[in-house]
């Protein structure tokens, strides 16, 4: 039986010098890589995030491929893209999911794991 499955993994950064503080703008940076650990090959077609600041707001975000891409990864690829987004906190987090098709047709959702955005501790 066929294994459909992008795993992803995360690695985020604060960026002090997009960021106005004074003004509630934290801005933060994501790079994601998503490998195809299935064993057919298969394309991300759409996104959808699910934001949330440090009060609670949420903000979810559907679209089409990641940053202009939908690729299309055999077993064993991967594909990376760094992407960006703006907290009305100093902290929050993401979660989503991805939506694949596969090169048979069979449909998948790819999971994101949650990440926390925070801007990183300084010590005095």
């Amino acid at each position: 039986m066929a294994s459909y499955e992008f795993t992803v993994v995360v690695k985020t950064q604060y960026l002090a010098e997009q960021s106005d503080p004074d003004r509630s703008n934290y801005v933060f940076a994501y790079t994601i890589t998503v490998k195809n650990t299935g064993d057919v090959a298969a394309q991300l077609i759409s996104r959808h995030w699910i934001i949330v600041d440090g009060n609670n707001r949420i903000e979810e975000v559907r679209g089409l491929g990641v940053v202009g891409h939908q690729p299309l990864l055999q077993p064993g690829e991967q594909f990376e893209y760094t992407s960006g987004t703006a907290l009305a906190t100093p902290q929050g987090s993401m979660v989503g999911t991805y939506f694949c098709v596969a090169e048979d047709g069979e449909q998948f959702e790819a999971k994101i794991p949650e990440f926390i955005l925070s801007l990183p501790r300084t010590l005095h």
